[in-house]
C-alpha cells in the first residue's frame, strides 16, 4: 500500500487533533496516519461503547475500509443486507427496495449489517499498529484558541483532574450532535423540519426465528409506524414511533416494551439488549470549516435512519476530508482546498437526507385517512426504490459528465480489486496506448493504471473515455475522451488542488 514519507515537522505539536473518537473519528484517524500525518484523538469515554447503535454500511463505505486494509476482516463478521420492504397495516407491499445479492459495481455487496462495537474495536486495533497516532481516552477538550498557524487545544485529564494544552495545525470535531467544536466555530444548523421521537429496541434471540426474515421491513401502520432490522448473529432490532403524550422514559421500561413487541416476539424468544429512545433529527450545519477548525459526521449533519445512511455519511466525510488535509498539511495545497470539503459534501449529504425524508413521510403517516389515501396510490403500482447517486457539489472535479460521481471498482485480471493497486491516492486509468504519456505527465504520487483488457477496459468503454482521473476518495475528478485531452485534464486537476499557495497558507 502506498505510504508517503513523513513530512517536515511544523511548529505545531501535531498535524491534526480529533475531538471525539467514535467510528467517524477512528476512520479519519486511520486515513490521516496512512498519509504520514501526526494525529491525536481526545475521547471522554474510557473505551468503546459496548451496545449497538449504527447498524448499516454500504459498498462505498466498504471501499473506504478497504483503502486502510480492514474491509476483508470486517466483512467476515458482517451480514450482507438483502433489501427493505415498506408494507401497510395489512402487510401489503407499498415500496420495494431490493438489494441485489451479488457483488456490485463498487466491488462489494450493496449493503451490509454490522455490530458497531466490533467495527470500532477493529478500527482502533488497526490504528494501534500505526506510527504517528495517539489516543487520549477520558480526556475532554474544553477550549480551542485559534491562532494564525495553529490551534491551542486545551483539555482536561478526567482521571487525574489535570489541565493540559497542545498545539495542533488543524482540529476536526467528530464529537456528535452536540459538538463542542461546532460551538467554537460559531456555526448553526439548518433545520430540515423533521424531528420525530422513536423507541429503538435491540434484542438478542434465545432461539432461531427464521420467520422474522432477513429483509428490513418498514411497517407503515398509522396506529404505530415501526421498523424491523435483522442484525448480525442473533441480534434483531425494532424501532417504534412514539405517539403524542407518551413519555419516552416510561416507554423504555420492559413492562411497556414487551407488549409493543408481542406481534413479533415474546420474552421466551429474546432478551432485551438495549431499549432507548431517540429523536430522529434532520439537520445540516451551515458551515463546516472556520479557519483551522472543521467538523465531520453527526457534528456536521444528522439523518433519520430510514435509509441506513447516518454513519455512511460520516465515513464519506472522513474520506473526502482526509486527502485534502494531508495535501494542505504537507504543503502541496493551499488551505483554500479545505473549503471544497463543505462545498462538495454538504449538497451531497442533503440529497440523501431529502430522500430519507421522502421515505419518512411514507412511514410516519399517523392520520388514518391520509394513510388510506397513501395506500390507494402505492398499492396500484408498488414503487421500486433506488437510493440516490448524487454528484458532489462544486469542488475538485470538472462538474460535467461523470465527474463528481463515485467511480466503479472493477476486478483486475489477477482477481484483486482496482483499489488494492491504488491505495488512498489519486489514480489515472488509461488506455494502454496512453500509459507512457500518462506516466510522464502525472506527479510521482499518482498511480497510473493501464487498462489493457477485462473489466477496467470495459469501464472505459462505458464511460466513452480514453482516461479517467480518480481522486483518493474514489470520486471521478474528470475524464479525457481522447489522448490529446490528457494533459489538460491533469493540469485542471492539479490546479484545483494546489490553488493559490499564498504566503503562510501552509506550514
Amino acid at each position: 500500500m502506498h505510504r508517503p514519507p513523513p513530512h517536515t515537522p511544523c511548529a505545531a505539536d501535531v498535524d491534526v487533533a480529533l475531538v471525539g473518537f467514535g467510528p467517524v473519528g477512528a476512520m479519519l484517524a486511520n486515513l490521516l496516519v496512512q498519509q504520514g500525518l501526526r494525529v491525536i484523538a481526545f475521547e471522554r469515554e474510557a473505551e468503546v461503547y459496548r451496545l449497538p447503535r449504527a447498524i448499516a454500511l454500504d459498498a462505498e463505505c466498504m471501499r473506504v475500509m478497504q483503502s486502510i486494509g480492514v474491509a476483508d476482516a470486517l466483512a467476515e463478521e458482517m451480514l450482507v443486507g438483502s433489501g427493505m420492504r415498506f408494507v401497510n397495516a395489512e402487510g401489503r407491499l407499498l415500496i420495494d427496495w431490493n438489494r441485489p445479492p451479488g457483488i456490485g459495481a463498487q466491488g462489494w455487496h450493496p449493503s451490509y449489517r454490522y455490530h458497531q462495537p466490533s467495527l470500532e474495536a477493529a478500527l482502533r486495533a488497526h490504528l494501534a499498529r500505526q506510527a504517528g497516532f495517539s489516543l487520549r481516552t477520558r480526556h475532554e477538550v474544553f477550549a480551542l484558541d485559534a491562532q494564525a498557524d495553529h490551534v491551542r487545544v486545551r483539555f482536561e485529564d478526567l482521571n487525574a483532574g489535570r489541565l493540559h494544552d497542545l498545539r495542533a495545525a488543524w482540529v476536526v470535531g467528530c464529537d456528535g450532535a452536540r459538538s463542542t467544536v461546532r460551538r467554537f466555530m460559531g456555526t448553526e444548523l439548518d433545520d430540515l423540519q423533521s424531528h420525530e421521537r422513536w423507541l429503538v429496541i435491540d434484542v438478542i434471540l434465545k432461539r432461531d426465528r427464521p420467520d422474522l426474515g432477513d429483509q428490513s421491513i418498514q411497517f407503515c401502520d398509522p396506529a404505530r409506524p415501526a421498523t424491523y432490522v435483522r442484525g448480525v448473529g442473533a441480534r434483531r432490532r425494532w424501532e417504534l414511533m412514539l405517539l403524542p403524550g407518551e413519555d419516552a422514559g416510561d416507554m423504555t421500561q420492559p413492562e411497556r416494551i414487551w407488549p409493543l413487541l408481542s406481534k413479533w416476539i415474546t420474552p421466551d424468544d429474546a432478551v432485551l439488549e438495549r431499549p432507548t429512545s431517540y429523536t430522529f433529527h434532520s439537520v445540516v450545519a451551515q458551515r463546516w470549516r472556520r479557519d483551522r477548525l472543521l467538523i465531520a459526521g453527526d457534528a456536521a449533519h444528522q439523518t433519520p435512519p430510514f435509509m441506513g445512511q447516518g454513519l455512511c455519511a460520516g465515513i464519506r466525510d472522513a474520506s473526502n476530508l482526509a486527502w485534502k488535509l494531508a495535501a494542505v498539511a504537507q504543503g502541496e495545497a493551499s488551505p483554500v482546498l479545505l473549503d471544497t470539503y463543505e462545498s462538495e459534501r454538504s449538497p451531497h449529504v442533503r440529497a440523501f437526507i431529502e430522500a430519507t425524508l421522502e421515505l419518512g413521510r411514507v412511514i410516519q403517516e399517523t392520520n388514518p385517512q391520509a394513510a388510506r389515501e397513501r395506500d390507494a396510490r402505492w398499492l396500484q403500482q408498488p414503487m421500486a426504490f433506488r437510493a440516490p447517486q448524487p454528484r458532489l457539489g462544486p469542488g475538485v472535479h470538472d462538474g460535467t459528465g461523470r465527474s463528481g460521481t463515485l467511480s466503479e471498482q472493477p476486478f483486475m485480471d489477477d482477481g484483486t480489486r482496482l483499489d488494492d493497486q491504488i491505495g488512498h491516492r489519486s489514480a489515472l486509468l488509461v488506455r494502454p496506448a496512453l500509459a507512457q504519456q500518462a506516466r510522464a505527465l502525472a506527479p510521482a504520487s499518482m498511480c497510473v493504471v493501464s487498462a489493457g483488457s477485462g473489466a477496467c477496459a470495459q469501464w472505459l468503454d462505458r464511460a466513452g473515455a480514453a482516461a479517467l482521473l480518480l481522486r483518493p476518495d474514489r470520486y471521478i475528478a474528470g475524464l479525457a475522451e481522447h489522448g490529446t485531452e490528457l494533459a489538460s485534464l491533469l493540469e485542471r486537476h492539479l490546479g484545483r488542488i494546489r490553488g493559490p499557495l499564498i504566503e503562510g497558507g501552509h506550514h
